[in-house]
């Protein structure tokens, strides 16, 4: 089975074409601009990989292109798109009504529609992609595969909030969590290489990156979870504030005498690494300014690292203990300075890395578990894409 695995965003399409026979990726690629001047579409196969200006005024045209660069050309990778068996499409918020993937039909397509007040940016976005595709694609099976649906197995002591009961009930207001398919194939792999059944074990995996989100996986199901009714809940992240006292919105809003709008954009986008340090909200860029003598960069990233920290302590409270810590994600992976300043002190509750192997984690999945530790602490590159294939050959085979 041949499934292609969709990423919309308003003005973009992110793809891959996996073979999940041996799970190969074939091709991948990503559409830009749509909608605007100077459109362009990257396209990787073959080892070749080529960036080319495009016009794309809407989806539709992006994803005729796709199959262009698929089935022609140096990027050929398939001879026609029925060779293509399955579409997986990620959909951010599946709210309550999707707790797994699903096919897509008419009505999954008004429900993702009527749950966009949730995520207005990315849910509109999801069915401009799915919308197109059909156009594009006909009759090929189609799946959603929402980032919220690996959460859904919470308890509500964990997804509540303690506003008045009638807001949950008539507008759906509560914790939902996101990057469920990251942190869902990150623990499957975690499980796997610890050579134990899911079902076993007390999971705390870390999604660190742009955006961070972390969860607890007790015996295979997420339990808790620190992004909240939307992705700006949790921990700081790269512009996104995280979590803040209630009162902070309003009272910024009445001083500085700004729009609901205009608080929005601060919380969502110059919050986070960047307006703690001022630099960037890049980890990477705002460790080498703290290197270099930055106090506020320095105070950015000491922030951040206590935030994970103390989130890890809380998961290790609520589940009774932990078998393992996995980190992910941009920052999860390839920040050996967070990675250890998140696990320093913490032996006392059976943490503690090997210094050398955190330094150079080798491998898609890497153990820095220090000798003699009990928990294990792994460093695991997630596939998000993969997990959507599979979730989509699982749906299409049933």
């Amino acid at each position: 089975m041949k499934v292609l695995v969709i990423n919309c965003g308003s003005s973009s399409l992110k793809y891959q074409l996996i073979d999940m026979d041996g799970e190969k990726v074939l091709c991948k690629g990503l559409c830009e601009r749509i909608g605007m001047e100077s459109s362009m579409i990257t396209h990787e196969a073959n080892g070749h990989k080529a960036t080319t200006p495009a016009i794309f005024p809407t989806h539709t045209e992006a994803f005729a292109e796709v199959v262009k660069k698929m089935t022609t050309g140096e990027g050929k990778c398939i001879n026609d798109v029925s060779e293509i068996n399955a579409i997986g499409h990620r959909v951010v918020h599946g709210g309550e009504k999707f707790k797994e993937s699903c096919l897509i039909t008419d009505e999954v397509i008004e429900t993702i529609r009527e749950l966009s007040p949730l995520a207005p940016l990315h849910n509109p976005a999801g069915i401009l992609g799915i919308e197109a595709a059909r156009k594009v694609f006909g009759n090929i099976p189609m799946v959603a595969v929402f980032d919220t649906a690996f959460h859904s197995t919470m308890p509500p002591k964990a997804y509540m909030y303690a506003i008045p009961y009638e807001y949950y009930e008539k507008y759906g207001v509560r914790r939902y969590g996101f990057h469920g398919t990251s942190h869902k194939y990150v623990a499957h792999k975690a499980a796997e290489y610890l050579e134990e059944p899911i079902e076993r074990l007390k999971l705390i995996t870390c999604h660190l990156g742009n955006g961070s989100s972390i969860a607890a996986v007790d015996q295979g199901k997420v339990v808790d979870t620190s992004m909240g009714m939307t992705p700006l809940a949790g921990l700081m992240m790269g512009t996104r504030c995280g979590d803040l006292d209630p009162s902070v919105v309003n009272y910024l809003k009445y001083t500085l005498n700004i729009t609901g709008h205009e608080l929005d954009e601060i919380l969502n986008k110059k919050s986070g690494l960047l307006g703690i340090s001022g630099v960037s909200s890049d980890k990477r860029d705002v460790e080498e300014a703290a290197a270099a003598g930055n106090k506020r960069a320095q105070l950015a990233s000491d922030m951040l690292n206590y935030q994970i920290k103390k989130t890890v302590g809380a998961y290790i409270a609520a589940m009774g203990g932990v078998d393992a810590i996995v980190f992910t994600g941009g920052i999860g992976e390839h920040d050996a300075i967070a990675r250890a300043k998140v696990c320093h002190h913490m032996d006392w509750l059976g943490i503690r890395i090997d210094t050398e192997k955190n330094k150079h984690p080798v491998g898609d999945v890497c153990e820095i578990t220090a000798w003699g530790a009990k928990v294990r602490t792994l460093v695991i590159a997630t596939d998000e894409e993969l997990m959507i294939a599979r979730d989509t050959k699982e749906v299409v085979e049933k």
